[in-house]
């Protein structure tokens, strides 16, 4: 309820409220009335930037949760982004608190053709939190919550072709469905000291969290996240996103980042309410690079100890790099693409390697275009166990309605193609494709 609450105070604020989107936003208030001028041998107090008239300040001004580096880089967890990644959250000053806010909810009519396709509506989004103190060393204390409506579509989850993982019932597998995440999807906090200018040090930890592995996940990147169709490529990049465990430590150095986690390897069980007991039988690796305001570079490498409920025995070893690369544009819109790979190696099983290159293109602020490629061999989708390549091509748009200063509401659509080798034509009819329709509710932004 405090979440729900931040949320919408957030976006109801009217002008208490700081909103940046992709930077400094117009100042619409009236030019203050001329003051007198100050004493000659004593300056003008200055104004916080949170406080300035209208309220409003750049995101690029503020450094990051984890170093001297602009705010708006980081993403979820202790993901990096490109620099001039819009801000989405919704913030305010109380005291020396910041205290930030964002909701996404989408409502999803999904129909998936074929003979293994179905059709469901449902609710997927997420509402997340945060309060950020920074100290005059320059240290930053940072709490993070993050929820989701996700359980309440039901364990089965909803229609997704090709997709794969975690389980519904503890019994069988999920396939051709994708999972629903859990009602708590973080509750994290960060510490980071600096050393100087130029390095910081940082801890990170959650119960849930996210480890230090693979891209920001895919309902946190700005080239897929208008998007309420989850890529066939998550169990590759990103599905350590939400972790029973994590502690996580790490180096800022200019623009490089490195990080090391321990972490809980089991995925989340059928029970998508409870917050399960943490283990710390997991390490990950992550190298972070931003060479240049638009451009963000990882490659992170994880031992996972047993992450499938359904193979207890399985141990995975993962590698994965990725770039994003985001470009500002007139009449506050951007250009994002991904592009990314994974690898899976289990114990005892072949090599499985994924690969997605993704992009989503807003003209301005009213319309966004989104388009995601992806190839990945799975052993999940043949009953006889066998690896199969196939792939997905899924495009679609969505036009935002501007209701209010903080608040829109989008419709959208979005098609895809699946594509599958020979021996599994039979039991999906073919190439089959799928469709959603949905609308979309944010706040915060």
């Amino acid at each position: 309820m405090i979440a729900l609450y931040t949320v919408f105070a957030l976006a109801l604020a009217g002008d208490e409220a700081v909103l940046a989107q992709g930077g400094n936003q117009p100042d619409t208030h009236p030019p203050a009335q001329e003051s007198a001028k100050p004493e000659p041998d004593k300056a003008p107090e200055p104004v916080p930037p949170a406080t300035a008239a209208g309220g409003t300040m750049s995101m690029m001004d503020m450094s990051g949760s984890f170093g001297s580096y602009p705010m708006t880089r980081d993403a979820s967890g202790t993901s990096w982004q490109p620099d001039v990644t819009p801000h989405m959250m919704g913030h305010e000053m109380r005291g020396g608190w910041m205290i930030m806010g964002h909701m996404m909810l989408n409502g999803v009519y999904d129909w998936q053709d074929g003979p293994r396709g179905d059709e469901k509506a449902f609710v997927s989004g997420m509402l997340m939190a945060s309060a950020r103190r920074e100290f005059d060393s320059g240290d930053v204390l940072n709490f993070r919550a993050m929820f989701s409506p996700d359980p309440f579509m039901g364990k089965t989850g909803y229609p997704l072709l090709l997709a794969a993982g975690e389980t519904a019932n503890g019994v069988t597998p999920l396939i051709d469905r994708q999972h629903p995440h859990e009602l708590v999807m973080e509750l994290s906090a960060s510490y980071s000291h600096v050393i100087d200018d130029n390095d910081s040090l940082f801890i990170y930890a959650g119960l849930p969290g996210e480890p230090a592995f693979g891209p920001p996940p895919f309902m946190h990147r700005l080239s897929t996240m208008d998007s309420p169709e989850a890529p066939i490529t998550h169990h590759w990049f990103d599905s350590s996103h939400i972790t029973f465990g994590v502690i996580t430590a790490g180096w800022v150095h200019d623009a490089w980042k490195l990080e090391v986690s321990r972490f809980t390897g089991r995925e989340p069980d059928k029970d998508r309410f409870d917050i399960e007991e943490p283990k710390f039988d997991s390490t990950s690796i992550r190298a972070s690079w931003n060479p240049s305001e638009n451009l963000s570079l990882q490659v992170s490498w994880a031992d996972f100890k047993s992450p499938e409920q359904l193979e207890p025995e399985v141990d995975e070893q993962r590698l994965s790099a990725s770039a994003i690369y985001t470009v500002a544009l007139a009449d506050e819109g951007w250009w994002s693409t991904t592009i990314a790979w994974g690898l899976k190696d289990p114990s005892e099983d072949e090599t499985m390697h994924a690969i997605a290159l993704e992009t989503a293109y807003a003209p301005d602020r009213d319309w966004t275009l989104f388009a995601r490629g992806e190839v990945i061999e799975s052993h999940e989708l043949d009953p006889a166990d066998t690896i199969n390549t196939v792939g997905k091509v899924s495009f679609g748009a969505i036009r935002d309605f501007h209701v209010a200063d903080n608040v829109r509401l989008g419709i959208g659509a979005l098609y895809s193609v699946n594509f599958v080798p020979d021996t599994l034509e039979p039991s999906y009819g073919g190439d089959p494709g799928g469709a959603m329709v949905f609308v979309r509710l944010v706040a915060g932004t």
